[in-house]
């Protein structure tokens, strides 16, 4: 029987996972969460409690990057492998990265748009966020580092005609497209349950406290109305909550191909009605909890639900039973690695063939000596002149390069004398640029001049009848029991407007619709007040 201990750690937050496997059958043996300011200590206790000093672990990848480009699928495997170098250099100098502060694993599938190319998935992993989580695993049993957003589809049961895509919420956000099946691309989101969570800790001052606060919430929707009265909570969840659909309606829209089902996992995915919540936001795609496959087929005691809890561990201890995308294990160092083996297999007696071999290396001793004795026979004559064949073509290739060095000497003093030629030509033609370009300067500094007052006449006509034309849009979007209590223009083009009602929802409503239908940009509200059961939000935002 095989087994592996699922390790997801985040900033305070530990999942685990311990799974075995007899045959094709997978079992979850323990699972659960554990919340400390330690990690290397959280997981110490996770090894101990269950009892996995000598069990694999498969940890998760911390901030790593995904880059994304296309090669000709005709290309060799050389090849190929030489073109994922050179864009890997290339993105590096186009953000000023230092190449050799990262490690890469790549993955390679079908461009579902063009035949002709292969997609790689390029996956970055800083080395000092790699070795300090290598070191978590020193005194242990590793099985490898994997990032989350490729094995999280280890626990889905996916066909090879779907096409998904999972959102798993925790710290930030992964977002991994499936196309007939596989992974094609991983997205990074860095709105997820930190947010949440962070918010949540500063007004109940425990970070445990604010989790399972997370958890117990409910989130309302149009057929099931809940009075955010009853769950202030809710202003801490809902923003977030947005920016992720908002993402997650934009991947949908742009994908090549149509989103069948998007499945829910993560931190996040514990609240209750959190899949009727995006289901109302996404009406063309089927919205659902992920449920592990290897449990949602049979019977347990336990409810599923707790174990969604531990998806992502989960997924990572399936990665380390050989499941899923193999080559992007980021392997751990080669102590740690003599150390798995150690477990593995049992140290050899090799004394009897020490003794066998130093017995070959007397005899051939003796038999070299014995051999000058001899006349040359037919195989060493041939060697024989082999060698002075050697010797007299290393002769005349030293002759000939020694004469196209000095060819190539004379060329190079011929290059030099035509390239101080041009270096005067080039001389005369800057002296004549340097001209120019103080008399183009004069000219763009009228021509600017001329267009910042354009501007301010044309930003004068624009402004005019900037605040009668929004109110103008937002009658047609505003809800009954909602009201504008009043509509400023501060600055240039930023608007606040004040507005009032007695739901919550409504003023969201509000807020939604001036979002999606573009009438402000970088839209800014301030919190919720609420006096004598009016429920007054401040909107700033810039005109389009």
């Amino acid at each position: 029987m095989q087994n592996c201990l699922g390790i997801y750690v985040e900033n305070n937050l530990i999942k685990y996972a311990k799974v075995s496997k007899e045959k094709e059958s997978y079992k979850i043996d323990a699972f659960g969460i554990e919340i400390c300011d330690n990690i290397e200590a959280g997981i110490e206790k996770i090894v101990e409690e269950t009892s996995s000093q000598r069990v694999p672990i498969s940890m998760n990848l911390m901030n790593e990057k995904y880059v994304y480009f296309d090669v000709f699928s005709l290309l060799s495997k050389n090849d190929i492998k030489k073109t994922i170098e050179t864009e890997f250099e290339s993105f590096c100098e186009s953000f000023n990265f230092n190449k050799k502060a990262f490690e890469t694993k790549y993955a390679l599938v079908q461009n579902i748009v063009d035949e002709n190319k292969i997609k790689v998935i390029d996956v970055l992993a800083n080395t000092i966020d790699l070795d300090k989580q290598k070191k978590y695993l020193e005194k242990y049993v590793a099985a490898g580092i994997t990032p989350i957003g490729t094995c999280i589809t280890n626990i889905a049961k996916l066909d090879s005609d779907q096409n998904a895509i999972i959102v798993n919420m925790e710290e930030k956000t992964f977002f991994t497209t499936i196309y007939n099946g596989q992974v094609y691309a991983v997205d990074i989101l860095e709105n997820g349950s930190k947010d949440v969570l962070d918010k949540i800790k500063l007004e109940e001052n425990s970070y445990s406290k604010a989790y399972e606060i997370c958890k117990q919430t409910t989130l309302y929707t149009s057929d099931s109305m809940t009075d955010l009265i009853d769950q202030p909570d809710l202003e801490n969840i809902v923003p977030t909550l947005y920016v992720i659909i908002q993402k997650l309606i934009a991947m949908v829209q742009e994908a090549p191909r149509k989103i069948n089902k998007i499945y829910l996992t993560g931190t996040l995915a514990n609240i209750n009605n959190i899949d009727l919540y995006f289901q109302e936001f996404l009406v063309d795609a089927e919205c659902k909890i992920l449920k592990p496959s290897i449990v949602e087929e049979k019977k347990t005691e336990i409810n599923i639900k707790d174990y969604i809890e531990a998806n992502s561990a989960i997924a990572l201890a399936l990665q380390g039973l050989n499941v899923g995308m193999q080559h992007l294990n980021f392997k751990v160092s080669e102590k740690m690695g003599i150390m798995r083996q150690a477990f593995l297999k049992k140290p050899k007696d090799n004394k009897k063939e020490n003794q066998k071999e130093n017995k070959k290396e007397k005899l051939n001793i003796k038999i070299s000596f014995d051999s000058f004795k001899l006349a040359l026979d037919k195989t060493e004559v041939i060697i024989l002149r082999s060698i002075v064949y050697l010797i007299l073509s290393i002769i005349i290739f030293s002759v000939f390069s020694t004469l196209l060095a000095k060819q190539i000497e004379n060329k190079k003093q011929q290059i030099s004398d035509l390239i101080s030629t041009e270096k005067k030509q080039i001389e005369k033609i800057n002296q004549e640029e340097i001209t120019l370009q103080a008399k183009n300067t004069k000219y763009v500094s009228l021509t600017a001049e001329i267009k910042s007052i354009n501007n301010k006449i044309s930003n004068i006509y624009e402004m005019k009848n900037a605040i009668p034309n929004l109110l103008n849009q937002i009658m047609y979007i505003m809800p009954l029991d909602a009201q504008i209590v009043s509509i400023e223009n501060t600055e240039d083009k930023h608007i606040k407007i004040i507005a009032q009602s007695k739901n919550y929802d409504s003023l969201g409503y509000l807020i939604s619709k001036i979002k999606v239908d573009n009438y402000l940009n970088n839209i800014v509200t301030s919190k919720s007040q609420k006096v004598d059961q009016i429920v007054q939000i401040t909107i700033e935002g810039e005109l389009p």
